[in-house]
């Protein structure tokens, strides 16, 4: 009867039923639970992405700072009909989410869950290269079944590692797990000291709690004990060889965020896998792209990000020798343009008392504008406050300069007696 239990966390059906749907669910553990390492060449870094920002790039910006930032995979919350578009023929790994409003009614209804598939999904692939689908309902694989698009696209369910009682010893474990959000600042704030800081940072210096006396595996981090303490559960029902993507992994401390995911990173690419699987891949997604300013909750609920609202980096990740995902230094190579869709009389008002070119292709407001924005923005350093300019104007990572024209800001490029070329 706990096994059934457990097996309602993942598939809504009777309890009653849930021992022989166990044996026989057409969507069971080996169906579904086979997972992004599958179709992956390797381990990845993605990253979340959440929108509580009150003043969020367009969605073509977001794509331009993940293609610069050699970002592959993203999990959205949602499935923005606009984010699904703009991410179309970037090649980058999608997972989707079914918002919580939306679970009910999918959960209860196999042509809710068709309406949602062929809406939200089908719309949008192949172009955009959706992956997965991070929701636990029987009827979204059923729609996903009936559209031919199972083999493609998985269905999950994220869980935190907190559903672990007490991930050390992992062996000791026996909950089950697929998509799985690791916080190793939690369990070090939770631990009242028993956990070395450096052991929840992957600092690899004291050897406190390190030794599972069950298998007398060696740990070095909270990461890989998290994850292997679901390896353990999955092994303890009989279930092996099933792979774990962490769906969420980060540190809230300004401080520790970048010791912690520069080394997770790291960790990650180099394929180092877990005690119990050296060499098998941890895929990751690091919560999160960008701070959340209306994000409910404390003000470190807030500043979790990579980069604040206008795609420039919080911190410089230290990520020598991990690849180049995440490790480009945009901190001197960011350049101020007009904003998408900025009202044109706006523009033209806020060009007074700015240079700009004689001559600019192609000739109108926006691009007269970007280029003056960002001249001015270079100007004074790039400093706060000189980029803004009524919010009509933003930082953006993606070079804005083309053929011959080079705006300042590029590789070192000034406006301090040199001046672009005009095309």
């Amino acid at each position: 009867m706990a096994l059934a239990r457990l097996f309602l966390l993942l598939f809504p059906v009777s309890l009653a039923s849930a021992d022989e749907a166990i044996r026989t669910h057409p969507y069971s553990w080996r169906g579904i639970l086979k997972m992004h390492l599958l179709y992956t060449s390797g381990p990845f870094i993605g990253v979340n992405i959440g929108t509580d920002l009150s003043d969020m790039l367009s969605p073509t910006q977001v794509v331009a700072l993940l293609k610069a930032q050699n970002i592959r995979h993203l999990r959205l919350y949602d499935t923005d009909h606009a984010m699904l578009l703009a991410l179309a023929n970037s090649g980058i790994g999608i997972t989707v989410s079914v918002p919580n409003d939306q679970l009910l009614g999918i959960g209860q209804s196999n042509a809710t869950a068709a309406y949602r598939v062929a809406r939200n999904i089908i719309a949008h692939v192949p172009a955009t290269n959706i992956t997965a689908i991070a929701v636990g309902s029987e009827f979204i694989h059923s729609a996903l079944v009936a559209s031919n698009l199972d083999s493609r696209i998985k269905v999950s369910t994220p869980h935190s590692s907190s559903i672990i009682i007490d991930s050390f010893p992992p062996s000791q474990s026996t909950g089950s797990y697929l998509m799985l959000n690791v916080y190793p600042y939690y369990d070090y704030m939770q631990s009242n000291v028993t956990i070395p800081l450096d052991y929840a940072l992957f600092l690899h210096i004291r050897k406190t709690l390190t030794v599972d006396s069950n298998t007398l595996l060696h740990y070095t981090n909270v990461f890989d004990a998290a994850v292997n303490a679901a390896y353990f559960a999955m092994s303890y029902l009989n279930f092996i060889n099933i792979p774990i993507v962490v769906t969420e992994s980060a540190d809230a401390t300004l401080e520790n965020a970048n010791i912690y995911n520069s080394n997770l990173i790291k960790h990650v690419l180099n394929n180092t896998g877990t005690p119990k699987h050296p060499g098998v891949a941890v895929s990751t997604y690091i919560y999160e792209l960008y701070n959340e300013d209306q994000r409910l909750g404390s003000v470190s609920e807030k500043n979790w990000g990579l980069f604040d609202a206008n795609g420039v980096p919080i911190y410089i990740l230290h990520l020598t020798g991990a690849g180049t995902v995440l490790a480009i230094d945009t901190t001197n190579q960011t350049f101020c343009v007009a904003k998408e869709g900025a009202d044109k009389k706006m523009l033209q008002a806020a060009l007074v008392g700015l240079v700009g070119p004689e001559n600019y292709e192609p000739d109108n407001v926006v691009a007269h504008a970007t280029y003056a924005f960002n001249a001015y923005y270079q100007k004074m350093g790039k400093a706060s406050g000189t980029y803004d300019f009524g919010s009509i104007a933003t930082v953006t990572t993606t070079n804005p300069s083309h053929g011959s024209c080079i705006f300042p800001g590029r590789n070192g490029t000034s406006v301090n007696g040199t001046t672009s070329s005009i095309v």
